[in-house]
C-alpha cells in the first residue's frame, strides 16, 4: 500500500447498507472527522428547491454548485451537523422531496467535479473517514483504506423504513421499496462516477451482521494493516 494517504478511510456502498452509521462510529474510534459527502448533495440538492431551480437546467445547477455555501461542522457533543447558508439543515435534507431530486443533480458531470474538489478540500490533510458511494473510486482512490459495504436489498428496504418512522415521517414500506430501486438504477447507471466497488476495497456484506460487528472489522482491519507497518 506504498504511496497510498495513510489516514484516509473510504466506505462506500448503496443506500440502506449501513454507511453513515458504520462511518460516523469507525471515526468517533479513530477520533478521525466523518464526512458525509451524501449530506452534501442533499445540502445543494435542498438549495436548488428553495431557489426553484428548474432541474433541467443543467446549466443552473451547475453555478448553484460552485456557489453554494455547504459546510460540516460538529457540534457540542461531537455529532455532524450540516450547514446551507449558515442555517443548521441536518433534518431538512431528509426530507422525501429531497430523496427524489438527489439523484438527477448529482448524476452531472460538473456537479460531481465541484463536489468532489470541495471533499478533497476537506479530508486531504488526513484523519477523515468520508463516506459515500464513489469515495474509493473517484474522491480519495489513494486512499490507504478502502472498505465497499452491501446488504441484501429486501433488508436495506426494510433499514430505509425503519430510519423514516423513526424519524417520525410517514411513509409507506412499497414507496421506500420503489425509491430504492430507483436510486440503486441511477447510481450504479449513471456514466459518471457510478457507485462501484474499487478494485482494491474490502467487501463487506452487511445484511447478518450488527452494526458494532462491521465497525469491529474495519477496526480490526485497520489495527491489523498498522501493525503489519510498524
Amino acid at each position: 500500500m506504498s504511496g497510498r494517504r495513510k489516514e484516509i478511510v473510504a466506505i462506500d456502498g448503496p443506500a440502506g447498507a449501513g454507511k453513515s452509521t458504520v462511518a460516523k462510529l469507525v471515526a468517533e474510534r479513530l477520533h478521525y472527522f466523518y464526512i458525509d459527502t451524501g449530506a452534501m448533495y442533499r445540502a445543494l440538492t435542498l438549495k436548488a428547491l428553495r431557489e426553484k431551480v428548474n432541474f433541467n437546467n443543467k446549466n443552473a445547477l451547475i453555478a448553484l454548485s460552485k456557489k453554494a455555501d455547504i459546510q460540516l461542522k460538529r457540534d457540542k457533543k461531537g455529532k455532524l451537523r450540516v450547514f446551507l447558508d449558515g442555517e443548521d439543515v441536518t433534518q431538512k435534507i431528509r426530507d422525501k422531496e429531497v430523496n427524489f431530486y438527489i439523484s438527477i443533480l448529482s448524476k452531472i458531470k460538473e456537479v460531481r467535479e465541484n463536489m468532489v474538489r470541495r471533499q478533497r478540500k476537506m479530508g486531504e490533510k488526513g484523519k477523515v473517514v468520508l463516506e459515500g458511494r464513489d469515495i474509493g473510486t473517484v474522491v480519495f482512490p489513494d486512499a490507504r483504506y478502502k472498505f465497499y459495504l452491501d446488504a441484501d436489498f429486501k433488508e436495506r428496504v426494510r433499514r430505509r423504513y425503519r430510519d423514516f418512522l423513526l424519524q417520525g415521517k410517514k411513509i409507506s414500506i412499497e414507496e421506500v421499496r420503489k425509491d430504492l430501486l430507483r436510486r440503486d438504477r441511477s447510481d450504479k447507471l449513471r456514466k459518471i462516477a457510478p457507485l462501484k466497488k474499487a478494485s482494491d476495497a474490502i467487501y463487506i456484506d452487511t445484511t447478518d451482521l450488527s452494526i458494532e460487528e462491521v465497525v469491529e472489522k474495519i477496526l480490526s482491519y485497520i489495527k491489523s494493516d498498522s501493525s503489519q507497518r510498524n
